[in-house]
């Protein structure tokens, strides 16, 4: 029977998802992708992404991969639209192209992107997308905090707990505030990132711009790895996975932001 190793760039609303990987009594995105490859293919299918987004996180740069082993044969064009057909409105496949039979998603990214949208007044068309805090803060204070994150750094302080997780290190190559008219974009590039790491890191950018913590305290609570002296997370719906990179360029001549 063939094995048709599959590659696949997702964009999702994570919104009303309680999550990318499948759980029990929740409606998840892996899932709900998941179904509509078994309708498209008449087979099981199941899917490897290359992070689980929490609950309310968006991606506009999922790479995930699946075999699909024997089931219809669907020409490689033909698969996009037959999965978008399929799925609802808030889960989009980008693109679909047949990868080598060692690729994996997870394990073989160079660099991960996330970018977190800070709103700059109320919006209803970035509710969705964005969060608009209601406190005040300082906006250069906020741009400034971003460069402590940089480098090679054990997260500890600034992520969940994870049994499943190794390492806290993780070097962060990227991580600056750009600004636009009606929104902050945080922009954080890294070869990993750990559980809860990008809105941590978000949460702590905020208490410094508010006064309540120094750039020193920053670099001390990373050097301390200790998780008691953490951040409030910034809330998920300003989050969005928006880029890997991989060494064969898989999905570069995507657009991203």
């Amino acid at each position: 029977m063939t094995e048709r190793p599959l590659g696949l760039l997702i964009e999702y609303d994570g919104t009303d998802y309680a999550g990318w990987q499948t759980q029990p009594n929740a409606v998840t995105v892996q899932e709900t992708i998941e179904h509509a490859l078994e309708q498209a293919f008449g087979t099981r299918c199941a899917l490897i992404g290359s992070g689980r987004t929490d609950a309310g996180v968006h991606a506009r740069g999922q790479v995930a991969h699946t075999f699909v082993i024997g089931g219809h044969a669907i020409p490689t064009e033909k698969i996009r639209p037959a999965l978008n057909t399929r799925l609802p409105k808030d889960i989009r496949i980008r693109d679909v192209t047949e990868v080598p039979a060692d690729f994996h998603a997870r394990y073989q990214p160079l660099w991960r992107e996330y970018v977190y949208t800070v709103a700059l007044e109320e919006s209803v068309f970035m509710r969705r997308f964005a969060w608009y805090p209601e406190l005040p803060y300082d906006r250069r204070m906020f741009t400034a905090a971003a460069t402590a994150f940089e480098g090679r750094h054990d997260f500890t302080t600034f992520s969940k707990h994870n049994p499943d997780t190794v390492s806290y290190l993780c070097d962060v190559s990227l991580c600056r505030v750009e600004p636009h008219a009606d929104r902050l974009v945080v922009r954080l590039r890294a070869d990993r990132f750990v559980y809860g790491m990008v809105r941590s890191i978000v949460g702590a950018m905020f208490d410094v711009a508010r006064g309540k913590r120094t750039m020193d305290d920053v670099a001390d609570a990373l050097r301390n790895m200790d998780r008691s002296r953490s951040c409030p997370l910034a809330p998920p719906r300003g989050l969005v996975l928006n880029r890997l990179k991989y060494a064969d360029g898989l999905f570069d001549h995507h657009i991203s932001y």
